[in-house]
């Protein structure tokens, strides 16, 4: 396997191959390009919303400043609001659904590492190896169609949160969110079921 394939299978992968600097060197170039547009600027913006994400779908609005690491992985449906200072850590995939509002100051890591010690340091490594000193790996992240994500929130890798649900702003989640919730807190849980599923 390439360490590309590695890297979206969610296996350990190495972050600093020459594929990894180059898909981050176009995306730093275009969002430099992106935040630097004027508000009112829109169709430039959405041509550099193309070339930078997997796919953008209709009225599709990305505040700024926007921060990501390769954007190739990053997938989003018709009618989508992000708001300003969210940052997209797209290892592996991030898809978001279509009529989803995510608030300032969100946060979405699709990357981690071991949680032992012995695991998380890689081995034999040297500074002229052309790897991290770290174990990297990375797990995909899903938004429903209809989400709400509130301010602050941080999203971590490998959850998916159900359509029609509600983040509370604050919130970190750390595991899956079923549909049509309002979940809130550290970690986030959830506290009550919306959209006529409160009713059944």
């Amino acid at each position: 396997m390439t360490e590309l394939e590695k890297c979206m299978a969610g296996e350990l992968y190495n972050c600093h191959d020459q594929v990894f600097l180059e898909f981050k060197e176009q995306s730093r170039r275009l969002i430099s390009d992106y935040n630097g547009l004027a508000y009112s600027e829109k169709r430039q913006k959405q041509d550099i919303l193309s070339k930078l994400l997997g796919s953008v779908g209709n009225n599709v609005s990305v505040g700024t400043p926007f921060l990501c690491d390769y954007g190739r992985n990053i997938f989003i449906g018709n009618n989508v609001s992000i708001n300003m200072n969210c940052t997209f850590v797209d290892c592996n995939e991030i898809n978001i659904g279509n009529n989803v509002m995510i608030a300032s100051n969100v946060q979405i890591y699709t990357a981690t590492h071991p949680i032992e010690l012995e695991q998380r340091l890689t081995p034999d490594w040297t500074p002229e190896s052309g790897k991290h000193f770290c174990q990297t790996y990375a797990l995909p992240v899903t938004i429903g169609d209809g989400c709400w994500i509130g301010g602050g929130v941080i999203i971590l890798p490998g959850v998916k949160i159900g359509a029609g649900s509600v983040i509370g702003a604050g919130s970190v989640v750390t595991k899956d969110i079923p549909d049509n919730c309002v979940a809130v807190g550290n970690p986030c849980r959830v506290i009550r079921k919306i959209n006529g599923e409160e009713k059944q």
